[in-house]
Parts: C-alpha cells; structure tokens; sequence
C-alpha cells in the first residue's frame, strides 16, 4: 500500500509485510491491446487472466525456483537492489546475467533498499537512478521497478518514473484471506496508474499451496486482470519468515500451468506493460565537503532518534546500544556497553546511502576523521567506503587511542580515497568488554581542517599515504536507529 505521509510511522510487523520483494513475473497475454507482444499461440489468444511471478532483494536461495520455471517454461522478474549484488546471501552478477539469459526480466528495487518515503526526494531520486544506472550498465534493459517495502509517496511515483521507468509495485491492494477485503481480484489491464501497480501481498512462510492458487482462481471467477505474485525466499529449511519451499513453488507452477486451458497465461511485468526501455537517468549529485566544513550531518546526534545514524558490528560479542547523558556538547551522545566479547567490533556510524547521511568524497583526496569519546580500553577508527555504484564495503581501520575518562577528540588522517569510491562512513568502536561513548563527529578534507583545540585532543599519524581499495565482502545495511534518514 501507499503511504502518502512521508514521515508516516510503520510498525515492526507493517515493515515485515512491506518487505521489498523480487517477485517472479509471470504475466499473461495483454488485454485491449495494453503492449503489443509477439503473438500468442491459440490457447493463449483469448486469455482473461495474467499472472506475474517476481522475485525481491536478489536473495540467492531464490535461484533454486529456476528448476520449477524452467521445467513448466514460465519467465518471471527479479527485482534487484543492486548495492546488494555480491554480499554473503545473495546472488552474483554472473547470477543475474544467468537469469537474463534464460529470459527471466532484471528489475530495480533501488540500491541499498531504504525506505523511499521516509527519505528525501532527492535520495529517492538517487536511490532509484543509480540502481537503474548501475543494472543498465551489467548489460540488462530495465524497465520494472518495485519500491522496497512497498512503501511510496506522490513524489517517490514522480522519480520512478523520471528515472525511467515504466512500471513501479507496490503491495497489497489485491484482495486475498491476507487482507484488503474491499479491494479488486486482480489488476486492471491496462493499469490505472502504472507506478502504484497493485499486486497481493508478498508470499510468506504461512501460504499454503492453496492460498496460491487462490489468487489465480479469484480473478479467473471475477473478471479476469492482472495478479502479481511476491516472493522473497525460496528454501526447504525455513530460512526466513518469507520463505517458500521448492516443493510448494514447483507444485504451484506445475497446477499454473494447467491454467492455460482457461486462457490464463504468465509474462514478466515488462511485457505486460511493453514499450522498449528508456535511456538512464543521473540521480542529484551531492558534493565533497572543502575547506573547514564539515561533511558529518547531525554530527552531535541532537536530532531524532538520532537521524542518519545506524548500529554497526560483527562477530560474536553482545552490545547493548543507548543515547543519551553525558554526552560532550549538547544533551546526546552514543554509548555502547559490550559484553560476552570474542571477537568483532560494534559502533554507532553515519548510515550507508547514496548521500543524503553518508558523506560524499572525492578519489584521490584524503580526509581527516574526528570524534570525541570516553572509553574503558583502547577504541579506533573503522572506515567504510561506498563504491561509485553505491555499494559498501569496508576499507581500512586507524591505529589504537587509548582509553579516556575525560572527553578526549580522537584525530586522524585517512590514506587517499582510492579510485572507484565517492562515500565515507566511520566511527571509533569498541572490540572488548566495557564502555564507550563518543559524539561530536567530524570530517573535513584535509587541506581545510580547523586547527584542534589545545588540549584534549589526540593524533594518530596515517601509516601510509595511500591505501587499497577495499578487498572485503559488500555490506548490506538496513536503518536501525532513526526511521527518518535526515
């Protein structure tokens, strides 16, 4: 559904139902001459019905529906946030490239798969042009778009489609035993309104076989249309709560199949809107901080809950995450407790995106990281960078500051940003049991960085004067501290 408000609160459980969702497309010949496709054999001349299949988020069990597809010659749409394509858990572009080659239709779903209305328009635009960019550039002709979360405004709508798009989905306007009792069987063909296309809600662990077939034989029964399915994981150990078995998903295939005697057919989203797609669209730059500004927004996390932060870590540690007194300006600072460590890390750092939060640098330069912090034992700088697509990966890590009881500003200097990366984001962290609170981040290119005061602030010199580009695995990100990202 669409949320109109912008700021528009989402429970836990809306967000779970709203999750943006790959969905197979499997869509039948067009009604009223809605696309002009090739023509289709006898059976499937007078269809009624049209199904679409489609995949969210990339997720690699997702391939394992390949079989059933394949086996009943049904195509369907993969709807792809490209910042996640090569992280732990979800599929390569070899992968995507596979699925193109089968004849299966590469989606977007934005980059890094935020919350279109609870972002700037700007972001939005970003969010949705790049995705679209990076998924034309790997060599795919993208012309279906699926908001993640199935979450939208009026101006999120505008940018899908001044991105270049010819479709965009949401979720849960067709009637099914999930919800929207009021609502059609199916989407009209042609659609009402092509970027707030309506489909049922999003498969999940509780559908059964017959729930499935539901959504074809209701819309069979009344009128006929468009249904658009949504699935998300396809595995056989209940790997997520949005998960469907391979067994369930071919078993359904096999009966959807049978449909065409009836006329019901299956195409991919793109052929049942058809036109050829659109040339790529740039989303607003934002530039690099220069002189004595400084890049961090909401530096001192004195706004929301805070905005444009977000909890990060890995490993087996447990931390425990607060804001609040004492903090060194202001009534907010971070402050994070860590027991049961092992090993890993865990900080409080500006949120991965396309530069609304995260700040934008420029290859070549480099930068100089601040932040002020109490601390039990010794704390550093991790440092993470956003790669021209607008993926995330982390990069490098300063030298040790010692432990503090007084308010005490970490300083350093970061190698040159190596080419290929335009985004920052850091944070000292704590990677032992104990304290540490930190506020007041800072980072300025380092021909203009203001002097430091004349106590209280400790320097750690850059190693070396260039670096790598990052080596480790892509990052995937979803906000934890603030629903509103600035």
């Amino acid at each position: 559904m669409r949320i109109r408000d912008p700021h528009h609160p989402m429970s836990a459980a809306a967000r779970r139902v709203r999750r943006g969702v790959a969905v197979v497309s499997a869509v039948g010949a067009v009604l009223g001459g809605l696309v002009a496709v090739a023509p289709a054999p006898p059976a499937a001349a007078a269809t009624r019905t049209i199904v679409s299949l489609t995949f969210d988020d990339a997720n690699a069990n997702q391939l394992q529906a390949l079989p059933a597809l394949r086996s009943n010659g049904m195509k369907a749409t993969f709807y792809v946030p490209s910042g996640f394509i090569g992280a732990a858990g979800h599929m390569t572009r070899a992968d995507l490239t596979s699925l193109k080659n089968a004849g299966h239709e590469i989606g977007g779903h934005t980059v890094n798969h935020p919350d279109l209305a609870q972002v700037s328009v700007d972001e939005a635009k970003r969010q949705i042009c790049t995705d679209r960019k990076n998924l034309t550039s790997w060599g795919f002709a993208v012309r279906s778009f699926a908001y993640p979360f199935a979450s939208s405004t009026p101006e999120v709508e505008k940018a899908a489609a001044s991105c270049g798009y010819s479709s965009a989905r949401l979720l849960g306007d067709i009637r099914s035993r999930f919800g929207c009792p009021e609502c059609s069987f199916a989407e009209s063909t042609p659609p009402a309104d092509r970027f707030a296309l309506r489909a049922l809600d999003q498969v999940d662990a509780t559908w059964t076989l017959d729930d499935l077939k539901a959504g074809v034989t209701n819309a069979e029964r009344n009128g006929g249309g468009w249904v658009q399915y949504t699935f998300h994981d396809v595995c056989a150990d209940a790997c997520s709560d949005l998960a469907v078995t391979p067994a369930v998903f071919s078993r359904f295939l096999t009966w959807l199949k049978t449909r065409q005697a009836v006329g019901t057919v299956v195409r991919t989203v793109g052929d049942v809107i058809g036109g050829a797609a659109k040339p790529v669209v740039s989303g607003p730059a934002v530039p690099a901080p220069t002189g004595a500004t400084n890049g961090i927004v909401n530096p001192s996390l004195e706004v929301g809950a805070p905005d444009c932060w977000m909890r990060g870590g890995y490993g087996s540690n447990s931390p425990t995450f607060g804001t609040g007194s004492p903090a060194h300006t202001g009534a907010i600072a971070s402050g994070i407790t860590m027991s049961d460590y092992v090993d890993g890390d865990a900080k409080l750092l500006p949120q991965f995106d396309l530069g609304q939060c995260a700040p934008t640098v420029t290859a070549g330069r480099t930068y100089t990281l601040r932040e002020w912090y109490l601390s039990s034992g010794v704390t550093q700088f991790a440092v993470y960078l956003r790669s021209s697509s607008g993926a995330w990966t982390y990069w490098t890590s300063s030298p040790w500051f010692g432990s503090a009881t007084a308010w005490t500003q970490a300083d350093w200097t970061t190698p040159a940003i190596p080419a290929g990366y335009d985004g920052i984001s850091f944070a000292l962290t704590i990677f032992a049991d104990g304290t540490l609170r930190t506020d007041d981040l800072q980072l300025y290119d380092s021909a203009g960085a203001p002097p430091l005061p004349a106590a209280g602030a400790v320097t750690r010199s850059t190693a070396d004067t260039s670096a790598e580009p990052p080596t480790g695995p892509v990052e995937v990100f979803r906000p934890t501290e603030s629903t509103v990202s600035g």
